[in-house]
C-alpha cells in the first residue's frame, strides 16, 4: 500500500554545511543532498556516502520533524543509521545524520528550486 504524504519536508534539499565534514568532502562527487518523496521514502548523498531512507513525521521539543532510518554505503562498505530534518524556515532545514556504531553530523540544507 502506497500512502502519499503532504508535508513541508517533501522535495530535494541541498546540504551546504556539515559539522563533521568540510565542503570539499561533502560535495566531492555531487552537490550533497537529501531527497524526500511523497511516499516518505528518499535518498541522500554526501561525499562518498549514499543511501536510501525511510521516514515518518515526528515531534521533538514541540516542533514537527521528519525522522528516518537509512541504509546504503560509505566508500563501497555497507552502512546504515538514522537521522532527522527540522524546518528552520520554509526553504531551510537543519538535520542530523548518524551512522550505526559510528560517526554523526549535524547539517544545514536549503530547498532546491
Amino acid at each position: 500500500m502506497s500512502v502519499q504524504a503532504n508535508h513541508p519536508f517533501i522535495g530535494t534539499w541541498h546540504i551546504y554545511k556539515m559539522s563533521e565534514w568540510d565542503e570539499d568532502y561533502f560535495n566531492m562527487e555531487t552537490q550533497a543532498y537529501v531527497e524526500i518523496q511523497t511516499n516518505n521514502l528518499g535518498s541522500f548523498q554526501f561525499g562518498l556516502v549514499s543511501g536510501s531512507l525511510d521516514g515518518y513525521l515526528d515531534e521533538a521539543n514541540g516542533q514537527q520533524r521528519f525522522a528516518f532510518t537509512w541504509e546504503g554505503q560509505d566508500e563501497m562498505d555497507e552502512a546504515m543509521g538514522s537521522g532527522w530534518l527540522q524546518l528552520k524556515s520554509d526553504d531551510e532545514v537543519e538535520g542530523f545524520i548518524k551512522f550505526h556504531l559510528g560517526d554523526d553530523s549535524t547539517f544545514r540544507a536549503t530547498k532546491a528550486s
